[in-house]
């Protein structure tokens, strides 16, 4: 879900109309919907999830996606940490390497 902060709201909201003047009043008012009419919510644990009718069409959706493309399963796996090996140390001499 698109978020916008208050800096880059007006921004988007000139873009938007400069670029697309036919679309612009459908994505604001839609981005509006799912943030109980603002272009930005910031409380704490609503940033980035919007609300409503259009914002559950879209977790829906994407979850429907993710498992059709068989993404975001398995989190809870055991990571292997047999295949990491801490860096070897650097020599006293010696400038330390960028990569």
């Amino acid at each position: 879900l698109l978020r916008l902060p208050q800096e880059v709201a007006p921004l988007f909201e000139d873009w938007i109309v400069r670029h697309y003047p036919d679309r612009a009043a459908r994505v604001l008012a839609r981005i509006r919907e799912t943030r109980n009419g603002a272009l930005n919510d910031s409380t704490f644990g609503r940033r980035y999830r919007g609300q409503g009718v259009y914002a559950d069409l879209l977790r829906q959706r994407f979850a429907l996606a993710c498992r059709r493309l068989g993404l975001n399963q398995g989190r809870d796996a055991p990571l292997d940490c047999t295949r990491f090996a801490p860096p070897p140390l650097p020599r006293q001499d010696r400038q330390l390497a960028l990569f």
